[in-house]
């Protein structure tokens, strides 16, 4: 049995990372027994958006505001308030989840023997505009033990010197999805959904131009787009400005998000990379074909364009989402038979159990007092 202690910025929002840290300490809490917590930054009358086991200690530090960014001595509290609940905690591991945890987390374990795996949830690319982010990414990483990434490609992309101290984990599909009743839906809803925190990268104004494009060909036919963010003011904006106002909905965060894609004809989604593609995997565990861009890193991992989805490309990103839209709004039969497809074998690639095992593998080698670093096989 480990000891394990998992570390993010902040619950109280919605986002794939925050999914992914609750299922997975919840699952190896529950199901394998070992003694997990789970720290924040978060005050202790913010509850998690998603649940989290019972079995987990939660520990929240109160520290800050989790939402913004991160000023200087706001980072020097968070680190030294870190060293100390760790310290106390004494556990065989600490995982901290994206670089706003994993950085300040080094830094606050310098010295303690406390092995440290930093689980990065984002590609290369996000860090070449952020080269403060970047210089405090390579500062932390003598004092870190292991990096997970999202596949290959991601690790590939890194610096060597970093690239040698990567293995791939992928995001496990939330049990909620394994509900079969849950994610299958009777009637077309004639209905677009797609999900995503509203961000420059997830480009929700593309998405929405293009259905606007086809609005008045396909009458019938509404979008929808879950998620919250800096952004989500000026698309609705955008969608009044075009006369959508009771063709697109944006209603902000969900929990049920498998209720939600199962009253969906069909999943888009117009971002211009992806670590992973979450929202992708969660669509096709839905038996729900997708729409994205053929050059969208991550979700051209999981996408089969013509099988499981569309991957559009051209140099007008507007006509080509526009394009991939129309073809599974006007062909019933084919974006049904690319769902079946997309649902098959995606619990065995992407199921909570697989990817807890592997966790386990990690955490055991790195709760090894010889401190030798063995990444494995990859998942």
């Amino acid at each position: 049995i480990l000891k394990v202690l998992f570390a993010i910025k902040g619950l109280n929002t919605a986002g794939g990372a925050e999914r992914v840290i609750c299922d997975v300490t919840s699952y190896l809490a529950d199901r394998r027994g070992h003694e997990v917590s789970l720290l924040t930054f978060d005050g202790e009358d913010q509850e998690p958006f998603y649940p989290v086991s019972r079995a987990v200690q939660q520990i929240r530090l109160g520290i800050g505001d989790t939402r913004s960014s991160t000023s200087l001595p706001i980072l020097l509290r968070r680190v030294w308030a870190l060293r100390r609940a760790v310290l106390s905690h004494a556990p065989d591991a600490v995982v901290a989840f994206m670089h706003s945890m994993f950085v300040p987390m080094a830094f606050a374990l310098a010295g303690t023997g406390i092995p440290l795996v930093a689980s990065e949830h984002i590609v290369r690319d996000y860090y070449r505009s952020r080269r403060v982010q970047f210089a405090l990414f390579a500062l932390a990483m003598p004092f870190i033990r292991c990096v997970t990434v999202l596949s290959d490609s991601i690790a590939r992309g890194y610096p060597r010197w970093i690239h040698r101290k990567m293995l791939v984990v992928t995001n496990p599909i939330s049990p909620a999805f394994q509900r079969e009743p849950a994610c299958e839906g009777s009637k077309d809803s004639c209905l677009i959904l797609s999900i995503g925190r509203f961000s420059k990268r997830k480009d929700h104004a593309t998405l929405l131009a293009a259905f606007a494009s086809l609005a008045e060909e396909f009458p019938q036919w509404s979008l929808r787009i879950l998620g919250d963010g800096v952004l989500r003011p000026a698309v609705q904006a955008q969608a009044e400005r075009l006369g959508l106002q009771g063709r697109v909905s944006l209603p902000g965060a969900v929990t049920d998000v498998a209720g939600e894609l199962a009253n969906a004809s069909f999943f888009a989604l117009a971002s211009r990379y992806e670590s992973f593609g979450l929202v992708f995997a969660e669509a096709m565990a839905c038996g729900k074909a997708s729409v994205a861009f053929a050059d969208c890193q991550g979700a051209n991992e999981l996408v089969e364009d013509g099988k499981t989805g569309l991957l559009v490309k051209g140099p007008d990103r507007i006509h080509a989402m526009a394009s991939g839209l129309r073809r599974l709004m006007i062909d019933r039969e084919a974006r049904e038979a690319m769902g079946k497809r997309a649902r098959q074998g995606v619990f065995r690639r992407f199921a909570i159990e697989r990817v807890g095992e592997r966790w386990e593998e990690i955490l055991e080698s790195a709760a090894r007092p010889s401190g030798v670093y063995r990444p494995g096989r990859s998942v």
